[in-house]
C-alpha cells in the first residue's frame, strides 16, 4: 500500500467455549500508530463468531519506512485472560520520494567567484543519493559542489557547498549579472548501472540564483584617472613653461642686482692684529690697535684690490676673544678714499657661548643677537650697505658664559668670528 492511502484487513473471532465471552481487540507492533480496529470489543455466545475490520492508514512521512512491516492483532478474552491470542501478518508499505531543497543566498557579489549553500532534506521513506545539476545559458561559469553526491536516510538533512567561478575578470565598467539554476536529482542503482530518477509525485522546479561579477576597478576611478591625466597634461603644456620662465627671470634679476666676482688676488686686505682691532689698506697687512677697540678682536681682509675707481669683491674678518664676564669689541676700518659696499655678513659662535653680540656699521646698528640662539648666522642684502672711509664695522660681545669647543673642555672666554663681504671701491680723492 502507498503511504497516505487507506487499506483494510479483517480478523474473525469465534467463541468455542461454553459460556458467553467478551473479547478485546488491539493492534500491536510497528503498525499500531497508524492502525485502528472498527469494533475494539465484542461479545460472543458459545459456538458463534464475528468478523472485525482493521483499518490501515500509513502517513506520508519519513518515520514510516518503505518495505514489509509486521502487523499484530491481540485478542484478549475477558473471562479467560490466559487464553489471549496474537494474530500476525505483514503489511507492505510502498516507497515515496520527496526532497526539499533550498539555495542561499539568492545573489552573490564578487570579482571572480561566489559561494552558496544548498540545504537538502530527505522527506521520503527510503534512502536516496542526491545529485546536483547546474544550468546556465552560456558557458561563462564553472560550478563545484561539495559533497557532490550526498546520501540521505529518510528524514535526514545535509548542507552542501556550491562554488561558482567565472573565467576572466571584469576590469572596468558596470557589474555583470550571471543567472544560473541548480536542479536536484535522486541517484539510485539498478543492477550495475546507475540511473537518475525524479520524484513522480512532486515536480521540483530548479533553484534559481545569480552571481553578480563586480569590476576590479570602480567606475569613479576612471573619472579620477582622467582628471589626473588632464591635470598632468595641463601642467606640462601650460603651467610648467610659465613657472620655468618666471624662475629664470627672477634668477636673472638677482644676478644682475648683485656684484659680479672679478676673482681674488693674493695678499691680505683690511685686518687687525692679534692685539686688537686695526686698520689696513687693501693689499697691505698691518697690525695695531683700532680706534674704539677694547678686546682681542682682529680683522683680516681677503682679496680687495682697487684701481682707478673700479671696485672688487672684498671681505674682512673680525676674530674676537672676550674673557668671561667682560665686554669687548673688534673692528674693521674702511681705508681712506674708499667706500665699502657690504652685501653679506656671516657670524660664527662655534663654541656655543652665551651672551649678547651686537654688529654696527659706523653709527648704524645692524643687529643684536643672543649668542645662545645660534651657532652660525648669515645676512644678505640685494642693495649693498655703504660704509664710507674711516668708518668701522664693529662686533661687540658681552660674554656671560663661555661654551665648550670641540676639544671637550669648557673655554675660558667667548670666541666669535665675523666675516663681512662686499665691494671695496676707490673714491675720488
Amino acid at each position: 500500500m502507498a503511504p497516505g492511502d487507506t487499506a483494510t484487513t479483517s480478523v474473525t473471532v469465534r467463541n468455542d467455549g461454553d459460556i458467553v465471552e467478551a473479547y478485546s481487540l488491539e493492534v500491536v507492533g510497528d503498525c499500531a500508530a497508524w492502525s485502528t480496529v472498527d469494533t475494539p470489543r465484542i461479545s460472543l455466545y458459545p459456538g458463534t463468531s464475528q468478523t472485525v475490520t482493521i483499518r490501515l492508514e500509513p502517513p506520508r512521512s519519513p518515520q514510516v519506512r518503505a518495505g514489509e512491516t509486521p502487523l499484530g492483532v491481540r485478542i484478549l478474552p475477558a473471562e479467560h485472560p490466559e487464553s489471549v491470542r496474537v494474530l500476525e501478518t505483514t503489511v507492505h508499505v510502498g516507497e515515496f520520494r520527496e526532497l526539499h531543497t533550498e539555495l542561499a543566498p539568492g545573489r552573490r557579489h564578487g570579482w571572480l567567484r561566489g559561494r552558496y549553500r544548498l540545504k537538502v532534506r530527505n522527506r521520503g521513506n527510503t534512502p536516496v543519493r542526491v545529485g546536483f545539476t547546474p544550468g546556465q545559458a552560456g558557458e561563462e561559469l564553472g560550478f563545484a559542489f561539495s559533497p557532490a553526491e550526498p546520501e540521505l536516510q529518510p528524514g535526514e538533512s545535509v548542507e552542501a557547498g556550491l562554488r561558482v567561478r567565472t573565467g576572466k575578470p571584469v576590469w572596468f565598467g558596470s557589474p555583470v549579472v550571471w543567472p544560473f539554476t541548480v536542479d536536484t536529482t535522486e541517484a539510485g542503482e539498478t543492477g550495475d548501472r546507475e540511473t537518475v530518477r525524479r520524484d513522480a509525485t512532486a515536480v521540483r522546479a530548479p533553484l534559481e540564483a545569480e552571481f553578480v561579477q563586480i569590476p576590479v576597478f570602480p567606475k569613479w576611478l576612471l573619472v579620477v584617472l582622467a582628471a589626473l591625466l588632464a591635470l598632468l597634461l595641463a601642467w606640462f603644456a601650460l603651467v610648467r613653461p610659465v613657472v620655468r620662465s618666471a624662475a629664470e627671470e627672477a634668477a636673472g634679476e638677482m644676478v644682475q642686482s648683485r656684484p659680479t666676482h672679478a676673482g681674488e688676488q693674493g695678499g691680505q686686505g683690511p685686518g687687525t692684529g692679534p692685539g686688537g682691532g686695526s686698520e689696513a689698506r687693501p693689499g697691505d697687512r698691518g697690525t695695531g690697535a683700532s680706534p674704539g677697540s677694547g678686546g682681542d678682536g682682529g680683522a683680516a681682509d681677503g682679496d680687495a684690490g682697487v684701481a682707478g675707481g673700479a671696485g672688487r669683491q672684498s671681505s674682512a674678518t673680525i676674530d674676537l676673544r672676550t674673557p668671561d664676564g667682560e665686554t669687548r669689541a673688534g673692528t674693521y676700518s674702511v681705508p681712506e678714499n674708499s667706500v665699502f659696499r657690504v652685501t653679506d655678513i656671516v657670524v660664527a659662535n662655534f663654541q656655543g657661548d652665551e651672551g649678547v653680540l651686537t654688529i654696527t656699521f659706523g653709527e648704524r646698528k645692524i643687529t643684536t643677537i643672543a649668542l645662545e640662539t645660534f651657532r652660525n648666522q648669515d645676512y644678505h642684502w640685494v642693495t649693498p650697505i655703504e660704509i664710507p672711509e674711516n668708518e668701522t664695522v664693529t662686533m661687540e660681545v658681552t660674554c656671560e658664559k663661555p661654551g665648550t669647543p670641540a676639544t671637550g673642555r669648557r673655554a675660558r672666554g667667548c670666541h666669535e668670528v665675523l666675516n663681512v663681504s662686499g665691494v671695496l671701491s676707490r673714491t675720488a680723492g
